[in-house]
């Protein structure tokens, strides 16, 4: 089969939707198909199995103006190229996030010119008024939401203050796009029971269009260490980015709290602004010896990093899925999380469960539980081990592809 898998952003190390791209290409292309990425910046980086297998990269540059070190930047006059490179301007300048839209227009062009290469087209997220016009041209299409941006929206105002309470509401408004788009593609994914029941309701789709598959994990990369080897008193946790509905505040207050009573060393994965809220947080906390931020690392640093904490910590207040976590217990290091969106879906309940479960915006009960763990090899053992054995059972990179195809051809079937 001849995939073409978009992805209108796809940051190579931490996101969701970056490392769904990596993984979903590499082991579709293992099974046999053609598969290329169309993919705007930051670009996916793809490991030398996913290269050997053929994955090939098709990069749909836009004028890049939320990256690094530049981000919200004025483009000079001379770098505009099309009415598309207007249009992402002006979404920026009226406070809007204009890249699905952009991305979308740009690929529909790319793939107006290519409609015999490819046997269906698959987008990640993206949901932008370009998409329509793939089916006119006879291209079947298939579209993952990980989970609607609605939740990202509501905190993201309640956060702000004053009149920034209308940017941030304007800066989410693609998501009236991207609920219309999603409403006319005929197969539609998403990575949870807890992602489809809150897309439905967002989106307002019908009940039986959304079919559910599980994100997966390297379980041979994401893999324990000895308990000798670990870090005493490291606790590790993955953010995407430094927004409220990752619940980084609450585990700061949280660390702030062990910290009084005994040696505890957070290592935060995240890109934190110098002089955003989390930063600003943990200076008035005074926790910056207790706390280390790291960034842009890669799949191999990152496992060993989380197979090196005693404890790994997701304080979200939502999750569509939860890739650290299930990457967390992947690598048999004990797990609290929030009880938010999937997360307990992900690491389950009761016997057998691969996490701690807390409540979401609580951080007595998060400190509470690092105490107790910190201080009780046996508990870490015996947690440890649950959460490996779950993700080996349940989350597999493999799985994922090939009920990911078998949607594929459902899609095909239905535009004959």
């Amino acid at each position: 089969m001849r995939i073409a898998l978009l992805s209108y952003r796809s940051k190579p190390h931490c996101g969701g939707q970056g490392v769904y791209v990596r993984h979903l290409s590499r082991e579709l292309a293992l099974l046999g198909h053609d598969v290329e990425v169309f993919s705007g910046q930051p670009y996916p980086e793809f490991d030398q199995a996913a290269l050997d297998a053929g994955v090939r990269l098709t990069k749909v540059p836009s004028l890049d103006l939320y990256g690094e070190p530049e981000p919200f930047r004025n483009p000079k006059r001379s770098e505009y190229r099309d009415w598309i490179d207007v249009v992402e301007v002006a979404q920026m300048w009226t406070a809007a996030f204009g890249e699905p839209l952009t991305f979308s227009l740009r690929v529909a062009r790319l793939l107006e010119q290519r409609r015999d290469d490819f046997d269906v087209v698959h987008d990640n997220q993206c949901l932008g008024y370009g998409l329509l016009r793939l089916p006119k041209m006879g291209f079947p299409l298939v579209a993952t939401i990980h989970h609607p941006i609605t939740r990202d929206r509501a905190l993201a105002v309640k956060a702000a203050k004053g009149w920034r309470k209308i940017t941030a509401a304007r800066w989410h408004s693609f998501l009236a796009m991207q609920g219309r788009v999603a409403r006319r593609i005929p197969v539609l994914l998403t990575v949870s029971r807890s992602s489809e029941v809150d897309t439905r309701k967002a989106f307002d789709i019908p009940e039986g269009r959304l079919a559910t598959i599980p994100l997966g994990v390297d379980t041979e990369l994401f893999t324990p260490l000895p308990t000798a080897q670990r870090v005493p008193g490291r606790v590790v946790c993955i953010a995407s980015a430094d927004a409220p509905l990752k619940g980084v505040s609450y585990l700061l207050e949280a660390i702030a709290k062990v910290a009084a009573e005994r040696p505890v060393e957070l290592t935060l994965v995240s890109k934190l602004d110098p002089t955003g809220p989390s930063a600003r947080l943990i200076d008035a906390l005074s926790i910056r010896e207790h706390v280390r931020v790291v960034n842009g690392i890669d799949d191999e640093e990152l496992a060993a990093l989380l197979a090196s904490a005693e404890v790994a910590v997701v304080p979200s207040l939502y999750e569509g899925f939860s890739l650290p976590a299930v990457e967390a217990m992947s690598c048999g290091t004990p797990l609290i999380a929030t009880r938010a969106g999937a997360i307990p879906e992900v690491v389950g309940e009761g016997s057998g469960a691969g996490a701690v479960l807390v409540p979401s915006q609580d951080s007595g009960a998060i400190a509470q539980e690092l105490l107790r763990l910190l201080d009780d090899e046996r508990a870490r053992t015996e947690l440890g081990a649950a959460a490996r054995r779950r993700a080996v059972e349940n989350y597999s990179w493999a799985a994922v592809a090939a009920k990911t195809v078998a949607q594929y051809r459902r899609a095909i079937e239905g535009s004959e």
